[in-house]
């Protein structure tokens, strides 16, 4: 009888992590648990590898930090951007934008939790990028709708605070915002209201 010799079959080689990988898992970490969250042991174990990973990528958590910002601009402002520009209709980008915004800070909270760190270095300097890239965007909004550029720069820093607000107030007392039913109404007077000439 012939022995049939087996085969020993390795196990599937599990994908290489990317620095991006480390970055949206430490953004997701620090959105459970604030900017504290993000320590590379806990995240090793959360994306199944050894801290090796980490330091092939990143000299330090500094920079495991400030890449994890980065990804939040990217997705959080420059992609929600390029969405509301497919909108050709000026008012419906506006819409759009706010609407889009809104759901994602009341829905998750990485927003609160960074606001709530804004006086970490690198969390500072992204949370002023990225707020003067966001009231920027929105001036532009209203410039479009035919607002003077001073009065569009004001209208646009006074729809930025009121989606500040509005996630700050939705993490905590979210009793106090319109329930899912009415919020598209409330959505709508608001914007009404920003953009009434």
């Amino acid at each position: 009888m012939a022995m049939v010799q087996r085969q020993q079959r390795k196990p599937a080689a599990k994908p290489r992590l990317t620095a991006q990988d480390w970055a949206d898992a430490a953004l997701t970490a620090i959105g459970e648990g604030g900017l504290a969250a993000v320590a590379v042991e806990p995240l090793a174990v959360r994306l199944g590898t050894t801290k090796g990973s980490f330091y092939w990528h990143f000299a330090n958590r500094d920079a495991l930090i400030e890449a994890a910002l980065n990804r939040w601009a990217e997705l959080h402002t420059e992609e929600m951007i390029s969405e509301v520009e497919a909108e050709p209709d000026p008012r419906r980008r506006v819409r759009l934008l706010f609407g889009e915004a809104i759901a994602s800070a009341t829905s998750g909270s990485l927003e609160v939790s960074l606001l709530a760190t804004a006086a970490h270095p690198h969390v500072a300097d992204a949370l002023r990028r990225v707020t003067e890239r966001r009231v920027a965007y929105v001036a532009e909004l209203f410039a479009g709708l035919g607002f003077p550029e001073p009065e569009a720069r004001r209208r646009g820093l006074l729809a930025y605070t009121v989606y500040l607000g509005h996630a700050q107030l939705g993490h905590a007392v979210p009793s106090a915002l319109p329930v899912a039913d009415e919020f598209d109404a409330y959505l709508d007077e608001a914007l009404d209201v920003l953009m009434m000439r």
